[in-house]
């Protein structure tokens, strides 16, 4: 089963590309580190403010891979620099 997670994202502590980048690339690397998980930054390349991230997981129990991507979403909501505005999983 694969599933793929979109989050959507508002960074209120970012005032440029450079501090967005920042954040996202540190939200992304403990996300492949720490959770095994493929990310990448999909949208809003040129805004400072917005973000969306698709992660995804892929194991033969879709309550495992679905447990994975919510360990995600609440491990990206941690961060006081953000807002998760939108958060849907897809399934493959």
């Amino acid at each position: 089963m694969i599933g793929l997670l979109t989050v959507e994202c508002f960074i209120y502590e970012s005032h440029s590309l450079k501090e967005k980048r920042s954040l996202l690339k540190k939200i992304i690397q403990r996300l492949r580190q720490h959770h095994n998980l493929a990310v990448s930054e999909l949208n809003y390349h040129d805004l400072w403010q917005r973000a969306e991230l698709g992660i995804v997981s892929i194991s033969k129990d879709k309550v495992i891979v679905e447990q994975e991507l919510q360990k995600a979403v609440k491990f990206i909501s941690s961060f006081v620099e953000l807002e998760v505005t939108r958060a849907d999983i897809e399934w493959l």
